[in-house]
């Protein structure tokens, strides 16, 4: 197949549609992480339907300091990914294309969740976020839109502006793809010196030791659940050394500091190990949240959570995430 490279509007609604158009939204600089994204939409919209793969770099999500100016710009490779991935059309819009008459005076505001995390450490980048994916969608005018799960607070917000507001698009969020050394990929890894990396290698690390210790700690709990009840089944179990297992296993998961207070801990370690190498990590924050409105959680959270780190190493600033589950609905993701 061949992919087109559109830049205007005109030609995008000039396609003729046949069946779901799936748009996947990116900023360009294209990698494995978004060729998942664009085939994920492929089997969305199925063989009859059309993929859009839309590339912009939105000055609106920029603040001042940040890098607007040295953002990768490669269409070229771009369109060459996107049609190896499945792509149907690449839409590459101009700045004025997007904003005709310079920037828009009515921007969407992302509200107090927008001000959390991400927000608070780049203050408006959520609102340029929110308003350049509401352009796109009116401009591409999709049925289903696929964001990725490593931005975890702006796709939480996307799903709830499309929600709040009304937007007749589904919202499809795709797991996070990483390197096999478990660095998260994105357009902002290549900045990254060969010394640089190997800090950086910390972000993944910290939200797995997190992990780790969360499904620790609940199969701990899964274990003294297990345990006898009454002192006649101890005592017949105590010949191969069940109740000794099981006291061990009760004394561990009563003793050892577990919930949420743990996965920080854990993950905290990690990256403050990490800021004491050459080059350091310099931390962000370190959170642990509920997608709803990605507020901290507390000791006696259950259901759906999110660890969320976000650091700098060198000049390069970046993020990651896990999903985690607590209380009767199970462990780690």
């Amino acid at each position: 197949m061949t992919t087109a490279l559109l830049s205007t509007a005109d030609e995008l609604h000039a396609r003729v549609r046949r069946g779901r158009r799936a748009v996947v939204m990116t900023m360009g600089a294209l990698h494995e992480g978004h060729a998942t994204l664009i085939r994920t939409a492929r089997d969305l919209a199925g063989r009859d339907g059309e993929v859009v793969v839309t590339v912009f770099v939105n000055p609106l999500q920029f603040g001042a300091g940040e890098d607007l100016d040295r953002y990768p710009r490669t269409l070229d490779a771009d369109l060459k990914l996107a049609e190896q991935a499945g792509a149907d059309a690449v839409f590459a819009p101009s700045v004025d294309e997007v904003y005709p008459g310079g920037q828009p005076q009515v921007r969407l505001s992302a509200g107090p969740m927008g001000e959390r995390l991400e927000g608070a450490t780049r203050p408006g980048h959520f609102d340029g976020v929110l308003t350049v994916v509401a352009k796109l969608l009116h401009l591409s005018r999709p049925d289903v839109a696929l964001f990725g799960q490593k931005d975890a607070q702006q796709l939480a917000l996307i799903q709830r502006m499309v929600r709040d507001l009304n937007f007749g698009v589904e919202i499809v969020g795709v797991p996070t793809v990483r390197e096999a050394d478990g660095l998260a990929l994105s357009s902002r890894n290549r900045y990254l010196s060969p010394d640089e990396r190997r800090t950086a290698l910390a972000l993944s690390r910290a939200l797995f030791a997190g992990r780790d210790r969360h499904a620790a700690q609940e199969a701990l709990r899964a274990r003294a659940r297990e345990v006898p009840s009454t002192h006649a089944r101890a005592e017949a179990l105590s010949a191969i050394g069940e109740s000794r297992a099981a006291a061990d296993a009760h004394a561990v998961a009563t003793a050892a500091p577990g919930g949420p207070a743990a996965v920080r801990a854990a993950a905290r370690q990690v990256l403050d190990e990490a800021g004491r190498v050459e080059p350091p990590l310099k931390l962000d924050y370190l959170a642990l949240v509920d997608p709803a409105d990605f507020t901290e959680i507390g000791d006696g959270f259950t259901g759906e959570a999110v660890l969320a780190v976000a650091a700098r190493v060198g000049t390069t600033r970046l993020i990651d995430n896990i999903p985690l589950t607590f209380g009767n609905l199970g462990a780690a993701s």
